[in-house]
């Protein structure tokens, strides 16, 4: 198949890079070794870490992996007055005891791809955007494979015409941040099964399916709609090699993953996940909160108090729509499963 060729896989199936800390080398390296692509989601990793990452993920697999940035959206980093915001989270910073964060500062988007670049990763993917020009000229100078994220057919056909090498059509039903950056996320909210066959009529270049995919019937569909390969997260979310924390796993597997939701109120980007308490208490906010990181900053302390104290309510419980197919098994079952053997 296409994707297998270009990506040097056996099975055309991509693991989902998850940000924030959910990523594992151990998962990545897991599927990448059972001959699919396991990828780290490094958007909040500073260059230096990105260097270590990658020296990292090649000490633990000698096959293919990839390593995902999120390309940022104008605006984010302008200065922003935090008072307002910390005052509306103010009670809940007194419910689980911690103190209101400093502003957090963002990794430098240039600096991280260079430092990515510089580390040579066989893949590197992107969400969010188009990367520039001279990232996808530099990535193939160095024999890089570019796989970029599209929301909608106009996303995928303005990744194509840039020079990326795969386009992941990204269906509504995906769990996770929303990767629109043509239009809102609002206008660009596309399920994964209408959106994969008109991609693939549009676009010449490998198609990749993501979003409700989660067992082995869910990758022949996509495969019969005409994608050249899947990429699957909330699944591989759900194993035991990946960083997601206890609490966060076991609502993965719960009657409460039925219901997902897209919320701003944890990083400032629209993200769905699972519908818990303070999606509800603050949902008359969510046109307030400030954007990315500023959002995600004031947030992490109430996360992590949270997950500490296994406190489902307060932590972004990230969950695609097929969640509940999920079940907590490894990596390398999983996707033995999901090739049948």
């Amino acid at each position: 198949m296409r994707l297998t060729g270009l990506l040097g896989i056996e099975h055309p199936i991509i693991q989902g890079p998850f940000g924030g800390g959910l990523s594992s080398v151990a998962l990545a390296s897991a599927v990448s070794n059972a001959g699919g692509l396991g990828s780290f989601g490094a958007h909040v990793l500073h260059p230096t870490a990105i260097t270590g990452l990658v020296r990292d993920l090649r000490a633990a697999t000698t096959r293919p992996f990839a390593v995902n940035l999120w390309v940022p959206h104008a605006g984010e980093g302008d200065p922003i007055d935090p008072t307002p915001h910390i005052a509306r989270l103010a009670p809940l910073y007194r419910r689980l005891g911690v103190e209101p964060p400093a502003l957090p500062v963002a990794p430098d988007f240039t600096e991280q791809v260079d430092a990515l670049l510089a580390a040579a990763p066989p893949v590197i993917s992107f969400v969010m955007g188009v990367p520039p020009r001279w990232v996808l000229d530099s990535a193939h100078d160095k024999g890089i494979t570019v796989i970029g994220t599209a929301t909608t057919v106009d996303e995928a056909i303005a990744l194509e015409r840039a020079g990326v090498d795969a386009v992941v059509a990204s269906g509504s039903d995906a769990g996770g941040h929303r990767g629109a950056f043509l239009r809102p996320v609002e206008q660009s909210l596309v399920g994964t099964f209408s959106l994969v066959p008109q991609v693939v009529d549009a676009v010449g270049s490998p198609v990749v399916a993501a979003g409700g995919i989660a067992d082995r019937r869910g990758v022949r569909a996509a495969l019969a709609l005409g994608a050249d390969g899947v990429q699957i997260g909330t699944g591989f979310l759900a194993t035991r090699e990946s960083n997601a924390g206890d609490v966060h796993k076991a609502m993965l597997h719960s009657d409460a993953a039925k219901v997902t939701v897209l919320t701003r109120l944890f990083s400032g980007r629209t993200a769905r996940g699972i519908h818990n308490g303070l999606v509800r208490e603050l949902a008359a906010h969510e046109d307030e909160v400030p954007p990315y990181p500023v959002q995600s900053g004031l947030m992490q302390p109430l996360r992590r108090a949270a997950a500490e104290r296994g406190l489902a309510d307060y932590v972004s419980l990230w969950a695609g729509q097929a969640a509940p197919l999920t079940a907590s098994r490894s990596a390398k079952d999983y996707f033995k499963e999901l090739v049948g053997t």
